[in-house]
């Protein structure tokens, strides 16, 4: 049999068809299908040694940095006698405590600290955005320069010029004021935001801000619409670090705000800590309280305050 006689047997032998198509020409039913075979599930294998040491080093890592939180919230929680009594759980919770933050005008305290942490945060920004944007765009003499100098200016503490913030603040007549401890928290972390946002601007290419020319925007439109959108993430972690900065800081408003009510909640939360004694349940109440806001927002843009630092390390 040749080659060729072959190829033709082939062509025209009948083609397998499935039982169901089958039935179907010949008018029938449609076969049933078979039942389909159920598999064993794959055995699970037991997690190595590594992965074991690894999940109870985290457990460990994180169960020391939490414990204190737990600790304050019972203390919170404790009446005043039960404060030296060795237990670990309150037999009664006083959650008065947490009232009497609000009864005793701490509340005004804490409208103040937000005031202080929301306006650093927003003069920061005003200033770092386009320092930042211009550093990353412009080529200019003394560039890297200014970008050491901003860095260095970075490594000086407030304590070690109080004296002299003092005295420029009372000269301008701004000492019991808001807009001191405005000033002070956003000047000393203006320089993190814009070595974090320089880098970030960096990493954007140039081609977009060029398309976006030819489209018609210009440097201000190629910014709001092409550039800022993508560098949210660095602008996300200027926001959180300069927010909890302003937040946190005691040692510039202890020494600026003098009158009890116009003092940031860490400073009043101090009026608890006596000469001979302590109001250990009331200033662990207000501490919980101060942390909360804190705690919400930064849970609220963890994802994008990691990839900015990531980016602003790379850079």
């Amino acid at each position: 049999m040749t080659e060729r006689s072959k190829a033709v047997d082939e062509h025209d032998a009948p083609i397998a068809r499935p039982p169901q198509e089958v039935a179907a020409v010949a008018g029938g039913a449609p076969a049933p299908r078979p039942a389909a075979v159920r598999r064993p599930a794959p055995a699970r294998r037991p997690p190595s040694l590594k992965t074991t040491v690894v999940a109870a080093s985290a457990y460990l890592i994180a169960f020391v940095f939490l414990f204190p939180y737990l600790v304050m919230i019972l203390t919170a929680l404790r009446p005043q006698e039960e404060l030296r009594r060795a237990t670990f759980l309150p037999e009664t919770f006083a959650w008065s405590n947490f009232t009497n933050f609000w009864s005793g005008g701490l509340a005004r305290n804490l409208g103040v600290t937000l005031q202080v942490a929301a306006g650093s945060t927003v003069l920061v920004l005003l200033v770092a955005l386009p320092a930042a944007y211009y550093t990353a765009r412009h080529a200019f003499r003394g560039r890297t320069a200014f970008m050491i100098l901003v860095l260095i200016t970075q490594m000086f503490q407030p304590t070690a010029m109080l004296v002299g913030i003092y005295r420029e603040f009372h000269q301008f007549g701004l000492v019991d004021s808001v807009w001191a401890l405005i000033l002070v928290n956003g000047g000393f972390n203006l320089a993190f935001a814009v070595w974090i946002l320089h880098a970030y601007f960096s990493s954007i290419p140039r081609e977009l801000e060029e398309a976006a020319f030819i489209d018609g925007n210009g440097r201000l439109g190629a910014l709001f619409r092409v550039t800022l959108p993508l560098a949210m993430p660095g602008v996300v972690t200027a926001l959180i670090f300069t927010f909890i900065a302003a937040w946190n800081e005691f040692v510039v408003a202890l020494t600026l705000i003098t009158t009890p009510a116009s003092q940031p909640l860490p400073v009043a939360l101090n009026s608890f800590i006596g000469q001979y004694q302590v109001d250990w349940q009331n200033l662990f109440a207000g501490s919980v309280i101060a942390t909360i806001p804190v705690i919400i927002l930064f849970a609220l843009i963890e994802r994008k305050v990691v990839g900015g630092l990531t980016a602003g390390s790379i850079k």
